[in-house]
């Protein structure tokens, strides 16, 4: 029996299995309005899917898609951590970071010069909390996009997946993310994969490329399904006008620039960027001249021309001579620079240059207590120990630009510097310490991801930070001639505007920890990803080769300006005795030693000061309030009580012990008095505890 929503309309839906769960699509339930709309459930996870279309084609030089991911507290059945803002505001990292996920994925998806407007938001209403909601996010976006008639060459599916004891998972519990030594987002379509994104604790190729093969056969019945309701629907096609380049234009762009091109422009970077850019106004006064008055409002098509014509001889010099723009061959890596130690007052720092592109990272050191705090839909407040904030100004390509906050492309930099680094990082107990790496890009000519990485790493090691291993990155790309794929290392941006496909991958001489790949073909086969991976090894190790020869161990000491911290384990049921009523003996301590005390609640608790000396006194106030008796250790302490049979002897706060008169000589004691009295400080042994708890000390077992 159908459902008539209040319009009319029959609500449909269909389903399918997903990893061995319902996975259901909806539509006419809810979203009148909109040019399209759909309710997935997966679970108890429900995500809203809308597209909206503009109705007419707006005057841009790009496809003006926006893609974002709507986190709502409620779906989580949260309320905002954050004391004084509850309801949700400007997007966290992470939803900005799952925005990123599902567009790349979706974006080459539409046809070249299609200038239509469209908006997509996935809004996650109901969360399951056993798995991450973006892969249904991801299939609720791709399927608003199969409903709204738009020329979208979808759909588009994809799989989060780990490893637990060896075997590939979707869908993963939070106990599973954490035993998991892969964290892999595959995404594509029917015929192939467009779109991957790892995090992995040191894992080999293999593991990654067997990965990418189970989840591309996994995410099969989402793309099914899509296409079921999509022919259910048969929305009707929009039309729409490509704003492409005039033939007539290109022709001329092509023979002008006959014979000006490829070897002509086989230069060193930037020495070919600046020929590039002469040979451009060339090509516009040339054309100013043959075309005449009507040149103003044709320059832009004209220079797209001019541009396609770049791409081309780009990509016909490497498939047919094995020639990059810069003369380098397919697997070389530009002129590697490195040096550590720049910036006299920064707690590390380190440059890292491959051609032109340069990186300048400065890590600072901080107490735990600087971690920051990170309050999503998706868990509880956590803390966040370890910060790669990643910055490229417009005069690192050389380009007058307003100064503003990060954008989308600058925080997925970040993120992915800061995951390759992720997996050697030091824990807590081994460095009690807060760590932020600034990435400051000086100059771009592709690949600043992976300078962002080795600089960040140098940087950590010259801080003094104990890395398990130094890490590396290197960015690839990809160039298919028919069937046949032509793999690129260490591609600059001339390759990458022309190339198909771009990669990066960073790891240590053990493994990867991390990987991004974006297509912008339809989609690639498992086989030619895997000849891409692989193609990546030879050049990581050879750039870590080169960074191991500028710095090739952290240094065994911290900068003198880098706060000193030490830590010390405690029972957690003594916390409350180093916190006291109301915070009174904290504060106390803090007043008296001028040191910052951070408690974890594990008992992990760590000491910052300037001068160590305040240091040791706050360690030694606080081991005083939380030591546990230990028998057969001698102890300073003072007497509190006598009595007929032996005295009491406060050993460490709240805790007495009892010297029987026995125990105060060797030689016969008549009186307690005679050996003792009140206030007496004394050293004892402890040589005994009773069941009951009760301490037994000597005097005499100390002589």
């Amino acid at each position: 029996m159908s459902t008539i929503n209040p319009h009319g309309k029959e609500i449909i839906s269909v389903s399918t299995e997903l990893a061995g769960k319902t996975l259901t699509l909806e539509v006419n339930r809810v979203g009148f309005r909109t040019t399209s709309s759909v309710l997935v459930r997966y679970g108890d996870t429900v995500v809203l899917g809308t597209a909206m279309v503009g109705s007419r084609p707006v005057q841009l030089d790009y496809f003006p898609l926006s893609i974002d991911y709507e986190e709502k507290f409620y779906a989580a059945g949260k309320i905002s951590g954050s004391r004084f803002i509850k309801r949700e505001g400007r997007p966290s990292d992470e939803a900005i970071l799952i925005g990123r996920l599902i567009d790349r994925p979706i974006r080459p998806l539409f046809p070249k010069g299609y200038r239509q407007e469209v908006q997509v938001v996935a809004s996650v209403l109901s969360m399951d909390p056993n798995f991450r909601p973006d892969s249904i996010a991801m299939i609720a976006a791709s399927t608003a996009l199969m409903l709204t008639g738009t020329p979208f060459d979808g759909p588009v599916a994809g799989l989060r997946v780990g490893r637990v004891n060896g075997e590939f998972k979707a869908f993963l519990t939070p106990e599973e993310r954490e035993a998991s030594d892969l964290d892999l987002v595959v995404a594509g379509i029917e015929s192939g994969i467009t779109m991957v994104e790892a995090g992995a604790n040191e894992v080999s190729e293999e593991v990654i490329v067997d990965g990418l093969a189970w989840a591309f056969e996994q995410y099969q019945p989402a793309i099914a399904i899509q296409k079921e309701l999509a022919a259910k629907i048969a929305p009707v096609a929009q039309e729409y006008e490509l704003v492409l380049p005039n033939e007539e234009i290109q022709k001329a762009a092509d023979a002008w620039t006959e014979g000006k091109l490829g070897e002509a422009l086989h230069k060193p970077y930037p020495e070919r960027n600046e020929l590039v850019n002469n040979l451009r106004w060339e090509f516009h006064e040339a054309m100013a001249e043959t075309v005449g008055d009507d040149y103003s409002a044709l320059r832009d098509e004209y220079d797209e021309a001019f541009t396609k014509a770049l791409h081309e001889d780009v990509r016909k010099h490497i498939v047919e001579s094995g020639t990059r723009p810069d003369g380098r061959k397919l697997d070389e890596i530009r002129t590697l620079s490195s040096e550590v130690g720049l910036l006299p007052r920064a707690h590390g720092s380190a440059i890292f240059t491959r051609g032109v592109t340069q990186g300048f990272n400065i890590v600072t050191l901080a107490p735990l207590s600087y971690a920051q705090m990170v309050d999503t839909m998706e868990q509880n407040d956590y803390e966040r120990r370890y910060m790669h904030h990643y910055n490229a100004p417009g005069y690192t390509v050389g380009e007058v630009r307003r100064l503003g906050s990060p954008g989308r492309r600058e925080i997925g930099h970040g993120y992915l510097a800061e995951r390759a680094l992720m997996p050697v990082l030091p824990t807590e107990e081994e460095f009690p310490y807060t760590i932020r790496s600034v990435t400051e890009i000086m100059s771009q000519n592709g690949s600043t991801s992976m300078a962002a990485t080795c600089s960040s790493c140098l940087a950590l090691m010259d801080a003094g930070v104990p890395i398990k291993r130094p890490v590396s990155g290197i960015a690839m790309g990809l160039m298919m001639d028919g069937d046949t794929p032509y793999v690129l290392s260490d591609i600059a941006d001339a390759e990458d505007f022309a190339g198909d496909m771009d990669f990066k991958v960073t790891g240590t001489e053990k493994g990867i920890t991390a990987m991004q790949m974006d297509m912008k073909v339809h989609g690639l086969p498992v086989s030619i990803l895997r000849q891409a991976i692989e193609a990546a090894k030879p050049g990581r190790d050879h750039i870590l080769q080169h960074m191991l020869t500028t710095l090739a161990a952290p240094k065994p000491t911290l900068s003198p300006y880098a706060p000193r911290i030490e830590k010390i384990k405690i029972n957690p049921d003594k916390i409350g005795a180093v916190i006291g009523k109301g915070g009174e003996v904290i504060n106390k301590i803090t007043k008296e030693t001028g040191a910052e005390i951070d408690i974890k609640d594990d008992g992990l608790i760590t000491v910052a000061a300037a001068d160590t000396a305040n240091i040791e006194r706050a360690l030694e106030w606080i081991r005083g309030l939380t030591e546990e008796p230990e028998v057969g250790k001698i102890y300073e302490g003072r007497v509190v009580t006598i009595k007929d049979f032996g005295a009491f002897v406060n050993i460490m706060p709240g805790t007495d012990g009892m010297v029987h008169i026995s125990q105060l000589s060797k030689d016969r004691v008549e009186k307690v008095e005679d050996v003792l009295h009140e206030g007496q400080i004394v050293k004892v042994k402890l040589t005994g505890i009773d069941e009951r708890g009760r301490l037994s000390l000597s005097v005499k077992d100390v002589e």
